[in-house]
């Protein structure tokens, strides 16, 4: 029989729909000692690994899993976490501030208030160009999104081969290798990387003097943007505004410069949320693949870090 400990902010719902799958050989446990599967919030549980000795599986019920992969953390389970279901909030996200800011919703909005009648010229989203960096299910569903839309769509990862599940989300695709000659093409920025040692302040000075007053979205991990590099980026032009949904520190302090920088939004980790549902049923399709011995969907390699 297999023990099931749930450790999440969303625990009573969760255990709810646990009881309409009619899992075989599971229960739940509240003893830390015998839990041998774990559904869990990645922050929750990161400080008390420890205290579960029967440890063999673990699923994240968020798709970043950076508080579980620190190098103090013990690595001898297998890690899953959530993926497939984030694409459409993201591209909602991504395109619906793309067309506020190039058509100037928000102005509009301000001129409201003061009842002022003053029209401002603009471009759409045709014909731009949105360089996304990484090509996973949440890029290539943006990239798709976006190419429907009329933008031009150039992907950024790691060996600058296209992704097999969609090898034509893509107009190209560079190596992160390449970054410096795929940002200058840019109006659009959109980082959707995972946190790694790799992709460490990949956004900062030396890469961002090659973009040309483009849009940047943050929608991956806080740890991709060199915060001061931003804020050189946007007083020396190479960026016109930043549109932020992650951050190294969460929440962001009220002290913060971001807060109140005319020329970047913050939003508080919401571009894309995992739902209760959607998180249940990749559970349960996993612990069905872990009762009956095949692999688990979404696992995480320690190394790599995704």
């Amino acid at each position: 029989m297999n023990k099931l400990m749930i450790i999440s902010r969303q625990q009573a719902t969760y255990t709810a729909l646990l009881a309409q799958q009619g899992l075989p050989d599971l229960t739940l446990t509240d003893d830390p000692a015998e839990a041998n599967v774990i559904l869990a919030d990645p922050p929750l549980i990161a400080h008390t690994l420890e205290r579960f000795s029967a440890l063999a599986w673990l699923q994240s019920t968020f798709a970043g899993i950076d508080a579980l992969i620190q190098p103090d953390k013990r690595q001898d389970y297998q890690l899953t976490n959530i993926r497939g279901c984030f694409g459409q909030l993201i591209t909602e996200y991504v395109l619906g501030y793309s067309a506020s800011h190039y058509r100037h919703f928000s102005q509009y909005q301000s001129q409201q208030a003061d009842a002022q009648w003053l029209p401002h010229s603009y471009r759409g989203l045709a014909g731009r160009v949105m360089v996304i960096l990484g090509t996973g299910s949440i890029g290539q569903h943006l990239a798709h999104a976006a190419t429907a839309l009329g933008l031009r769509a150039i992907g950024v990862n790691r060996s600058g081969t296209a992704p097999s599940e969609s090898p034509d989300a893509f107009e190209t695709i560079y190596p992160i290798s390449r970054l410096a000659d795929a940002l200058p093409q840019a109006d659009i920025v959109v980082s959707t990387l995972p946190a790694t040692t790799a992709t460490n302040d990949l956004l900062n000075r030396d890469s961002l003097q090659h973009c040309r007053e483009a849009l940047l979205f943050n929608v991956g991990r806080g740890n991709a943007v060199c915060e001061e590099s931003l804020l050189w980026a946007l007083t020396h032009n190479h960026l016109a505004h930043a549109v932020l949904d992650v951050f190294k520190q969460e929440p962001l302090p009220a002290a913060h410069p971001f807060w109140h920088h005319p020329q970047i939004t913050v939003t508080p980790h919401i571009a894309a949320e995992s739902f209760p549902d959607q998180v249940m049923a990749i559970f349960a399709n996993n612990y069905r693949r872990w009762h009956t011995g095949s692999p688990l969907c979404y696992q995480i390699d320690f190394q790599r870090g995704y």
